[in-house]
């Protein structure tokens, strides 16, 4: 998305919900690319099509800009991977910058930032989904009251002894301790400089 005409991002998204039909939830993250003009007029214009959120149109640090966006739009916008610590999570609830939070464990202060950050985006009734990191991610959203959608990639699976199984569309965290992770030393090691 953000193509230099806005009936070009429609068109993707239309080629897009075709493809996989209207059960599946879409998403749209214009990777803070947008000043917010351009973010009013393009939410906007993508408002109508049913997605399931709008993710960071503009700058991460501009709660201003989002919580003008999120007052005038329908569909619900996404914002956090880019908190530094739950406190700029409560600021952004706070000033009403969003209707959905995705902390990035690496920013909001990995387990610990993650555990306090939760219960505030709870507090607000916000529901709360994951950035990255996965395997850490299925953990704490099975302890996070407001647990929404679960960030996935597979990015780890080619270093990891038993990647995390995923069956109907679930993931299956394994009974172990911690966060249940063996790395294949093998691959790590053959990967090694």
């Amino acid at each position: 998305m953000g193509r230099t005409r806005v009936k070009d991002d429609i068109a993707t998204f239309e080629a897009v919900r075709n493809s996989v039909g209207d059960d599946m939830a879409l998403m749209v993250d214009f990777n803070q690319g947008l000043n917010r003009a351009e973010a009013l007029y393009r939410c906007h214009a993508l408002d109508d099509l049913g997605l399931a959120w709008l993710e960071e149109p503009i700058l991460y640090d501009d709660l201003e800009g989002y919580a003008e966006l999120a007052r005038q739009l329908k569909t619900p916008l996404q914002i956090g991977e880019n908190f530094y610590g739950p406190r700029e999570l409560y600021k952004a609830i706070r000033l009403q910058a969003s209707d959905l939070v995705m902390p990035d464990f690496m920013r909001i202060g990995g387990i610990t930032g993650w555990l306090r950050a939760a219960p505030i985006a709870a507090a607000a009734g916000i529901p709360v989904s994951t950035h990255l990191y996965p395997e850490v991610g299925a953990h704490v959203m099975r302890v996070s009251e407001t647990a929404h959608w679960l960030e996935w990639q597979s990015w780890a699976d080619p270093i990891l002894l038993e990647p995390y199984p995923i069956i109907d569309s679930h993931l299956h965290i394994p009974d172990k301790p911690g966060l249940g992770l063996e790395w294949n030393e093998a691959v790590v090691k053959a990967h090694l400089c």
